[in-house]
C-alpha cells in the first residue's frame, strides 16, 4: 500500500511522539509522567499530542504495542524450521539477546509496576508477545518430526519463562552478584530437559 504525504506525515509524527515518550516513561515511571513533559520531550504541541493520542494511559498502550511489535518481530520472525537442537539453541540465543537489553528491560518493569493499578496494561504487553510467541513455538514443537512430547504448549512455556526469568534474576535483581549462572549453562539444560521429556516422562 502506498501512503500518500499526509499518512506519512501522521506516520513520522506519531513515531516521534512515541520516542519522545518512551524516553519520559523510562526517566520517570508512568505515574511520574506528564503529557506535558511527554509533549515538551517530543518537540511537539499538547494540541498535537492529544490529536494523536487522547490521554496518556492511551498514548502509554500505544507504546507496549509498539516496543513489544519491535522486540517480537526481532525474535520471532525467523521461521522456526529445522533441527530441534539447532532451531532451539539458535532461538534461546534470540530471546537472551534481546530481553537483555537494558532500555527493554526498564519498559518491562514499569508495566510489571502498573499492572496492579492497569492491568489492561499487563493484558495487554502479553497478548502482543508472550500469546503468539507461545503459539508458534507450540506449533513448531507439535510439528516437529523429532520429538514426541508429552505437552508440547507446557514446554513452550517453560522454555520461554525459563530465559525469561534467568534474564530478569541476573540484570534487574542483582543475580550476577548472589546467584551467579551463565546463559549456556541455562540453554543447554533446557535442552536436555527436552530430550528427557521427549525420550523418557509419561505424566500420569
Amino acid at each position: 500500500m502506498i501512503l500518500s504525504y499526509q499518512q506519512k506525515k501522521t506516520e513520522a509524527k506519531t513515531k516521534q511522539i512515541l520516542k519522545g515518550a518512551l524516553s519520559q516513561f523510562l526517566e520517570y515511571g508512568y505515574l511520574g509522567t506528564s503529557m506535558d513533559k511527554i509533549a515538551h520531550h517530543a518537540g511537539v504541541s499538547k494540541q498535537t499530542l492529544y490529536s494523536h493520542f487522547g490521554d496518556k494511559e492511551t498514548l502509554f498502550k500505544a507504546l507496549i504495542y509498539e516496543v513489544a511489535t519491535q522486540k517480537f518481530q526481532l525474535v520471532w520472525a525467523k521461521p522456526l524450521e529445522g533441527k530441534p537442537e539447532i532451531v532451539l539453541k539458535e532461538l534461546a540465543q534470540r530471546i537472551i539477546n534481546e530481553v537483555n537489553d537494558p532500555q527493554y528491560l526498564a519498559f518491562i518493569h514499569i508495566i510489571v509496576t502498573e499492572a496492579k493499578s492497569y492491568p489492561e496494561l499487563g493484558e495487554l504487553f502479553l497478548e502482543n508477545v508472550a500469546k503468539p510467541a507461545m503459539n508458534i513455538l507450540t506449533k513448531y514443537l507439535d510439528d516437529c518430526p523429532d520429538l514426541n512430547l508429552t505437552d508440547s504448549e507446557a514446554i513452550a512455556h517453560i522454555f520461554v519463562n525459563s530465559l525469561i526469568h534467568h534474564i530478569l534474576t541476573q540484570e534487574i535483581l542483582q543475580g550476577k552478584k548472589v546467584i551467579p549462572i551463565s546463559n549456556d549453562r541455562i540453554v543447554n539444560n533446557l535442552m536436555i530437559m527436552i530430550k528427557f521429556n521427549q525420550e523418557n516422562i509419561k505424566i500420569k
